[in-house]
């Protein structure tokens, strides 16, 4: 039987969420949780500043476009402008 509530369009059942209440009482190991990391890999030896950057429709199109042709990301494509820039 199901909840009716879904994890990535998934159905939760009555057994997992036994299964997942079980593996609460039993306890967690702190420490191997703390092991596993937060977030995105760092890309260097400081932590990376998030810049807010408004583009206008165009300018966004404009990026997806070179991004898509180019197989990478935003980010990337604007990272290497700018390295290009400040070159």
């Amino acid at each position: 039987m199901s909840t009716g509530d879904t994890i990535n369009g998934v159905p939760i059942s009555e057994e997992q969420i036994a299964a997942w209440a079980a593996e609460a009482e039993a306890g967690y190991d702190v420490e191997a949780l703390k092991r596993r990391g937060r977030g995105r890999p760092g890309r260097g030896a400081e932590p990376a500043q998030v810049i807010a950057l408004r583009l206008t429709p165009e300018e966004l199109a404009a990026l997806d476009a070179r991004a898509a042709q180019e197989h990478k990301s935003r980010s990337e494509l604007i990272r290497e402008a700018i390295a290009a820039y400040a070159a």
